[in-house]
């Protein structure tokens, strides 16, 4: 399971060079739809994943409730880092208006997931 945090991780960042998208898109869901944490847990390990820069206040809140997967959140800020890079380099070949309909629907597609599904 281990090797999937950091294929997520690096997902992750593919997305966020391509679309300026991540934790909340991306981690959040995955870690709740198919990693089956719970939504606590999904938060503050997205949180641990992201400390450099940002998170580190949350990240310790989310810690101290026992909130966070170190391994995971670990993983993921490994994949996230590489990952970025690329999703960045391909978004230059995307023209701006498919670029803005592509995150449209990634963006609907997950919130109906978010909405209609348990």
């Amino acid at each position: 399971m281990n090797a999937l945090f950091l294929v997520l991780g690096l997902v992750t960042g593919l997305f966020g060079g391509l679309l300026g998208i991540g934790g909340a898109t991306v981690v959040v869901p995955a870690l709740v739809f198919l990693f089956g944490f719970n939504q606590h847990q999904a938060q503050g390990t997205i949180l641990a994943a992201m400390i450099p820069p940002i998170g580190l206040l949350a990240a310790i809140r989310y810690y101290q409730a026992g909130h966070v997967n170190i391994a995971a959140a670990a993983l993921i800020a490994v994949g996230f880092f590489i990952g970025g890079y690329f999703g960045a380099r391909l978004v230059e070949y995307i023209p701006d208006l498919m670029l803005k309909r592509i995150f449209g629907i990634f963006l609907l597609l997950i919130s109906l997931r978010m909405i209609f599904v348990k």
